[in-house]
């Protein structure tokens, strides 16, 4: 059984939408965003402040790469995780990559802690740059791209466990 990987942008609803679809299959649930918080102690933000982007991408990374090849997880990675090819590649290899896509409005709806959130963004960017930068490489990674536009937790949860069943042969 393999896992199902959740990539987007921060604010499209990764964590809260894994821990659902987890309970909904019972799968175990992974956040690497707090596997890097419980490796290195430090929270996201205070990373990128004291260590630079480059030591988060890599602490990233490393979470990533820790992740159980065991298959029946969900895993809710970091907005970032798709700046690591090698990452990107474990995933695809031990599940099915799904893109939780929203528009960068509603993105920038979402999110009002950019600041504090510990979002991997270069100084002076905007979080449309952010989205420009990483689009292509949601779309490149994706088995499965799900719109998020204007749907609730509930229904990306079973437009999720839906493909999951029809992909994974179930």
């Amino acid at each position: 059984m393999k896992n199902i990987v959740l990539i987007g942008m921060p604010g499209c609803g990764k964590s809260t939408i894994g821990v659902l679809l987890a309970k909904a299959m019972g799968f175990r649930f992974i956040d690497t965003d707090i596997t890097i918080q419980n490796r290195t102690g430090m929270l996201l933000q205070q990373i990128i402040d004291q260590k630079g982007l480059d030591w988060f991408c890599i602490e990233e990374e490393r979470a990533i790469m820790s992740v159980e090849e065991s298959g029946g997880c969900v895993i809710a990675t970091g907005g970032s995780a798709v700046y690591s090819r090698s990452a990107m590649m474990y995933l695809k290899e031990h599940g099915y990559v799904y893109y939780l896509a929203l528009p960068v409005e509603q993105v920038e709806k979402r999110l009002h802690n950019i600041k504090t959130r510990g979002i991997a963004m270069r100084p002076g960017d905007s979080i449309e740059d952010v989205f420009r930068r990483r689009r292509a490489l949601y779309e490149e990674y994706a088995d499965i791209t799900v719109d998020c536009a204007g749907k609730s937790i509930e229904e990306i949860v079973e437009e999720i466990v839906g493909e999951h069943s029809l992909i994974a042969g179930k």
